[in-house]
């Protein structure tokens, strides 16, 4: 029997039009029928959103990740709630009005402590900041409670649509039971963000259309793609890498499939590719995420290896991003950046 894809399930002829095109197009025609529809939609404005990686701890044993559990020569780290509030104030007195708390699945950041974290940026923010949670998979209640204390945002990434893949690389964590979360996130009002790596070992082509199909499929409005990096200490670290255009490829055709949704140009394109970035923008991305954790804690959060920007302040990647952008005639913008379907 043939191989079947998620195209059928969409029953969308102008889907099937556009996974046509993209298995016919050259990389460059891609990226700039993209990047004229990003163009249309979003203008030349590029979000900022900061990011903060508030914890390296993890209960889960991902075998690409550099903080799974089991490496024990991860230098671990927390920043306390007082820790987090000033860097997303030295954040929001740079321009910054949306923050991005990111962590390991950290059992000691109850529902409750994040509740209070939450409450206190909207406070000390004046309720002028939009905040996404990444924390993975929680309850549905839980969720409901980050909403109720202020978030605003969930991502959760789903990293394969393939879900024999991903039990391979996600021990433990059941395929079905993470796609109910987003459906979860997105049933409660949250603007949901998802994504998924290129290049992981055993992934075909056909895996990179059904990723960005299931990206249609949950309807996201925002999704993250970027490069799978092998990492030190980890199951796969002897893996090949696969190369960039993968994930510009796959951002094109995100922008073609959702031509809406917000797109980031991913730091680990950055990390393998000098201008990686950049040709992401080029190829249909709207959003970078500038890393403000303190400098001291962020060295330590390796999910892969010679991640860049580790020994800047906030302040000095926001500068050298503005630089980046006007080089390929974009602008940042330190709007909120809302789902358009919110705006």
């Amino acid at each position: 029997m043939e191989k079947r894809t998620l195209i059928d399930s969409l029953n969308n002829n102008e889907t099937e039009e556009i996974i046509n095109y993209y298995k016919t197009a050259e990389t460059d025609e891609l990226c700039k029928k993209a990047a004229s529809i990003c163009e249309n939609i979003h203008g030349k404005d590029i979000i900022l959103r900061g990011l903060i990686e508030f914890t390296n701890y993890c209960n889960q044993d991902c075998l690409y990740c550099g903080i799974r559990k089991s490496n024990l020569s991860a230098v671990r780290y927390r920043i306390d709630k007082d820790e987090i509030i000033k860097t997303v104030m030295i954040g929001y007195n740079s321009g910054l009005r949306t923050f991005v708390l990111q962590g390991g699945e950290d059992p000691f950041y109850t529902s409750d402590r994040i509740c209070r974290i939450l409450e206190q940026i909207k406070k000390v923010t004046e309720y002028n900041a939009s905040i996404t949670l990444s924390i993975g998979i929680k309850s549905r209640e839980t969720y409901k409670k980050f909403k109720e204390a202020g978030a605003d945002r969930y991502l959760l990434r789903f990293e394969t649509s393939d879900p024999k893949l991903y039990q391979k690389i996600k021990i433990n964590s059941p395929f079905e039971r993470r796609i109910t979360a987003i459906l979860d996130i997105k049933d409660l009002g949250y603007e949901t963000g998802s994504g998924y790596m290129t290049g992981l070992p055993g992934e075909t082509e056909d895996t990179r259309i059904n990723n960005a199909l299931l990206c249609k499929k949950l309807d996201l409005d925002m999704v993250g793609v970027g490069p799978f990096i092998p990492s030190n200490n980890t199951p796969l670290a002897e893996s090949p890498k696969m190369p960039l255009e993968y994930s510009i490829r796959a951002t094109a055709l995100l922008r073609l499939l959702l031509p809406k949704a917000h797109i980031p140009a991913t730091t680990a394109a950055g990390t393998i590719d000098p201008f990686g970035r950049e040709k992401m923008v080029k190829a249909g991305a709207n959003v970078l995420m500038p890393n403000i954790t303190p400098v001291e804690q962020k060295k330590h959060y390796l999910i892969y290896p010679g991640k860049i920007c580790l020994d800047e302040n906030g302040n000095e990647i926001i500068k050298d991003l503005a630089l980046r952008m006007s080089s390929i005639d974009r602008k940042i913008t330190f709007s909120k950046g809302s789902a358009l379907r919110f705006s």
